[in-house]
């Protein structure tokens, strides 16, 4: 058996210094079906070695119910078969602009600010976790002929808190499940980051996108000795809705790259490839230094500005960064694969009906509650998704201003079921004049959980109330639909279909025929702002704020002949008639 080790200044494997040149490369935003394709793509690039994050969420939507918990086992089995190494970042906090930086709703929604925390109820919950998840890295350890020569201890803990017996926690917990590689912990290059994420006896790694010089300076000043790594070199970034996209230049990256290395650090390359945020699982952040200001949903696409971009293409960065790599090879690189099939030409929808989301709600919705004030998302047990809100406001009585507090995230308000404005404010006006009495509804819809900082575990849904003038509205009816319920392709069968919708919010569907699937791009001309699933794949959230304007059809996805398109409009579809100008369409 191998043995992979920290060393005095270096990682010996088998008895002899070796530098990780690792990529970043998460499972779950990558189809399956081209798993090998892209780590092909980060051998060919110049590295040895790659990283994945594991979200708990994902893999735990209710507590003690698995959704494919041996995905990763599968990842890292096919990150052997490349002839990779594997670094294994598990959580149970992962960040990564994943939903509740891929903490469960159901366990963030009870405990709030005790997650991350020595909390017993947090603890508990985390050793099932990873009593379910670790046999399969124990098993594929690099010392049992595995890939896997490292284990993450949190992630980034240091940008967040500074509970010293939580991280211990880990690291025991760790190590009795079986894991025998050397555990790490990453932090920003700032001493209260790793004063606050570092553990005594576990190597410490520092993340950052420029100045590896001052960096690893500052690791040393808190890590005399070990090996030197940036854990997340940041060569590209993530963008927001309603921003301009974030990029970097090649040169510029490959430079601090080259950098890194020069340094005589190790090095895991934040994002190689980037993938996307497929089943509505984007996360999002708080504007502001501190983390604390507006909410920053991120768009569906996880590009990164990668140096393989999201449909696994080489880019100018992927060439610059292989030149940079090359040089630290032990022999010639790998070529580069063969492009993935493309769709052969554009294909444009044809529509098959239209259902009014009250219809969807009443055969895909969960159970609908009343009580006195408004139930989060978290009470209703809805992760990604949107809740019907229904108030009476009592009368007779003459008109006064109607108001939420506490809205996350938007809303689409009705008064009598009469439409107004779209609301994206925590505190916004329903009406500026409404008698009683009055039925008020609002749909409701999360944008992404915070990902990181002290906003992490806040609540969705109407957190606060429903005022008329100064007086709350108590007595309310909510009732959720949760995005995994249009994958049951059986229920979506007995939603009341009807002619197109004219335009109105509602569940719309439509085929597309492909005459031989390949990569696409799903284009939604006119369309304001919702999900798309394509023959039961969600491919994520759409929304005309942009930057992004087309999502990211996995070619796997797509099978010949007719392939059926759901869009779950939530704010207003085009009409379709005519040229059907507004119809979805493939384009290659």
């Amino acid at each position: 058996m191998g043995e992979f080790v920290v060393g005095g200044r270096d990682f010996e494997r088998d008895g002899r210094p070796v530098r990780l040149l690792s990529g970043a490369l998460h499972y779950f935003r990558v189809h399956e079906a081209q798993w090998g394709d892209r780590l092909a793509m980060l051998r060919a690039m110049g590295l040895n070695c790659v990283e994945t994050y594991v979200p708990w969420n994902l893999h735990e939507p209710r507590p003690g119910a698995y959704r494919d918990p041996g995905a990763l086992g599968r990842f890292l089995d096919a990150v052997s078969a490349a002839g990779l190494l594997a670094l294994v970042r598990p959580g149970p906090y992962i960040c990564a602009e994943w939903e509740n930086g891929g903490l469960p709703h159901w366990l963030t929604g009870p405990l709030g600010r005790r997650v991350r925390t020595r909390d017993p109820e947090f603890l508990r919950a985390v050793d099932a976790w990873f009593g379910r998840l670790l046999p399969q890295v124990v098993a594929r350890q690099y010392d049992r002929g595995g890939p896997v020569v490292m284990v993450q201890v949190e992630n980034e803990y240091g940008s967040y808190g500074s509970d010293r017996a939580y991280l211990a926690h880990l690291v025991d917990l760790l190590r009795g499940l079986g894991v025998r590689v050397p555990l790490f912990t990453s932090d920003g290059p700032e001493d209260h980051m790793l004063t606050g994420g570092s553990v005594p006896g576990v190597l410490a790694t520092a993340n950052f996108g420029s100045g590896a010089r001052e960096a690893f300076a500052a690791l040393r000043r808190h890590q005399p000795d070990g090996p030197l790594m940036c854990m997340e070199f940041w060569c590209g970034w993530f963008s927001h809705w309603g921003d301009t996209p974030v990029t970097r230049s090649p040169e510029e990256a490959a430079e601090a790259l080259r950098e890194v290395l020069e340094c005589g650090g190790s090095v895991n390359v934040y994002m190689a490839h980037g993938g996307t945020n497929f089943g509505g699982w984007a996360g999002a952040n708080r504007s502001g230094e501190l983390h604390g200001g507006a909410l920053r949903p991120t768009v569906t696409s996880y590009d990164y500005d990668a140096p393989v971009d999201e449909r696994g293409r080489p880019t100018e960065k992927f060439h610059r960064f292989r030149e940079v790599l090359a040089a630290y090879a032990p022999g010639p690189l790998p070529g580069i694969p063969e492009p993935q099939p493309v769709l052969p030409a554009p294909v444009q929808a044809v529509p098959g009906g239209w259902a009014a989301l009250p219809d969807v709600l009443d055969v895909l919705g969960g159970p609908e509650v009343a009580s006195g004030v408004p139930p989060a998302f978290e009470e209703l047990d809805v992760d990604r998704g949107v809740v019907r809100y229904r108030f009476e406001v009592p009368g007779p009585r003459g008109p006064l201003p109607l108001r939420v507090t506490g809205l996350r995230d938007v809303a689409v308000p009705y008064v009598d079921g009469v439409r107004g404005p779209t609301l994206f404010q925590e505190e916004a006006e329903i009406g500026a004049a409404v008698a009683g009495p009055a039925t008020v509804e609002l749909w409701v819809e999360s944008l992404g959980r915070v990902n990181y900082g002290p906003r992490l575990a806040e609540p969705k849904g109407v957190t606060g109330g429903v005022l008329h003038e100064r007086q709350y509205v108590h007595g309310v009816r909510a009732r959720g639909l949760r995005l995994d319920a249009l994958e049951d392709a059986a229920a979506v069968r007995r939603v009341p279909f009807r002619s197109a919708g004219g335009g109105l919010p509602g569940l719309y569907r439509a085929t597309l025929s492909v005459p031989s699937p390949g990569d696409a791009a799903l284009e939604l001309p006119g369309w304001s702002r919702g999900f798309a699933w394509l023959n039961g794949f969600c491919l994520g959230r759409y929304w005309a704020a942009g930057p992004q304007h087309t999502l990211f059809v996995p070619g796997p996805v797509l099978r010949p002949g007719a392939n059926e398109l759901l869009l779950l409009e939530l704010e207003g579809a085009p009409a379709l008639e005519g040229e059907r100008a507004g119809a979805p369409r493939l384009v290659p």
